[in-house]
């Protein structure tokens, strides 16, 4: 299963919320809602999540074995 724990950590550390990381990235409400869920969501979601933290997809992400 992929959690997005590191990201959750990652934007607790910048002082950043969840909302701020929204409206930055330009992503949807339904997209925050999957990653507090650790549900599924797109690479093209991802890749603007980098984009405003300036990380890589593994600084957000995380695979575990359920």
């Amino acid at each position: 299963m992929i959690t997005y724990y590191k990201l959750l950590d990652l934007l607790n550390r910048k002082g950043m919320t969840r909302e701020e990381l929204r409206i930055q990235a330009g992503i949807t409400t339904n997209a925050i809602k999957a990653i507090n869920n650790n549900e599924p969501v797109s690479l093209k979601v991802i890749d603007k999540i980098c984009n405003v933290l300036k990380c890589q997809p593994g600084d957000l992400i995380e695979w575990i074995e359920q």
